[in-house]
């Protein structure tokens, strides 16, 4: 494995530990005296860590060097008890239902928006992305346009316009939304 593949591996490493342990990349850089730039550098395999700086970091994500190194088997099935969940102020609240998923290509979280809520608005990058609406509805904005999404109904569109969703209605809404490349 060259150097390039050993810093891709470890950054994947450490950014599905910090995830599992529900920490940002702030938390993670607070807790260990590095920057939240160096721990976003080291996740997407651009920067080296020291052997000390590494040790650091695996020992603040409560695992060991050997845990940390350890060959995994390919997982396939995900159970409920794997997802990681982020609730916000709002209540509003994410599902990474597949908590591996960076390493692949696609990212699918379950999604349920509190009635009159909304995510944050994304700006255009590059990927793609789909929803399945189960219950509830939801206004899709993608640039200037609105689109009105019931229950039962998908929608997949470039991510290449700034664009954000919300749920205009008075019960909450549930959506499967899966994107490429993983955002998270």
């Amino acid at each position: 494995m060259d150097v390039e593949n050993v810093n891709q591996y470890i950054g994947k490493r450490i950014r599905n530990l910090r995830n599992r342990n529900g920490l940002t990349q702030q938390e993670l850089a607070d807790r260990t005296e590095l920057t939240k730039g160096f721990i976003s550098q080291l996740e997407r395999g651009q920067v080296s860590a020291s052997m000390v700086t590494l040790f650091d970091l695996i020992e603040c994500l409560g695992t060991t060097p050997a845990e940390f190194f350890r060959e995994e088997e390919e997982q396939i099935v995900f159970s409920e008890n794997e997802y990681f969940e982020k609730i916000d102020e709002a209540g509003n609240s994410r599902q990474w239902i597949v908590p591996t998923a960076q390493k692949y290509q696609m990212e699918p979280l379950l999604v349920v928006l509190q009635p009159h809520a909304g995510l944050e608005e994304d700006k255009p990058h590059s990927g793609e992305e789909f929803g399945y609406l189960m219950s509830g509805r939801l206004n899709l904005y993608l640039g200037e346009k609105v689109y009105h999404v019931k229950a039962g109904e998908s929608f997949y569109y470039p991510a290449t316009q700034r664009h954000r969703i919300t749920n205009p209605g008075s019960r909450p809404a549930k959506f499967l939304w899966i994107s490429t490349p993983p955002e998270f």
